[in-house]
Order: C-alpha cells, then structure tokens, then sequence
C-alpha cells in the first residue's frame, strides 16, 4: 500500500493496530472516529460484528448534555462523548473495554474522549 494522501497513512496505521486490538462481548473495543466538525465513538463486539453502544456530537441526546461551549470540533465535545459512551456501556454492565485510537493520534480531542471515559468510570 503506497502512501499518497494523509487518509492512506491513517489507514495504514489503523490495519496495524487492528493486528493487536480486539474487542469481545465482555470486553468491547472502543474506536473513535474524529472529522473535522463532529466527533463519533462506539463500542464493538468484534466476535459477533455488532456495535454495542454508540455516541456522537450529532445525536440530540448529546448536544443537550454540551455546554454552551461545547462542539463536536472542540475538547469540550469530545469529553461529553467520552462521558455518553462510558455511561451507556455502564448502564450495559460493562466496565471494561479497550481503547481504539483508528489511527489516529493519541493527542486533542482522541485522548479527551478517553480520559473523559476513564473518569466516568469506564476502564481500558
């Protein structure tokens, strides 16, 4: 695989990362995906294929828990997403996941979605 663009390199990384990170039922890999105006996590179940719980800045459930300040382009939207997903995987019965960066640097909004979920009492 040539690296041509910035996507390509991402991809990349995230095939290598995919080689050693994997999600169960007890234990779901959470991957976050971050574009330039909204942030999306969810929380996969890779033995079966199924999403377990989901978050984003575009559902109407999560804008009403941001502050006025709060975007889905900023860390302040990122921590409220961090703290939705953590508190549906809990109310789940699930207290353990593992992290998925998806490529992306563990830096700004990515490691703001995990330490808000850390803090929510989720543990990766």
């Amino acid at each position: 695989m040539k690296i041509r663009t910035k996507e390509d390199r991402r991809d990349r990384i995230k095939l290598r990362l995919r080689k050693r990170i994997v999600g169960s039922a007890e234990r779901p890999r959470v991957t976050v995906f971050r574009s330039l105006v909204h942030m999306y996590v969810q929380a996969v179940d890779d033995a079966t294929g199924r999403t377990v719980a989901a978050a984003s800045t575009v559902e109407p459930a999560v804008k009403a828990k941001m502050g006025e300040k709060a975007r889905g382009s900023n860390l302040a939207g990122a921590e409220t997403v961090g703290r939705v997903i953590a508190e549906r995987l809990i109310e789940k019965g699930l207290k353990r996941a593992v992290f998925d960066r998806n490529g992306f640097l563990y830096h700004g909004r990515v490691k703001a979605v995990a330490e808000a979920a850390r803090k929510a009492g989720l543990e990766f």
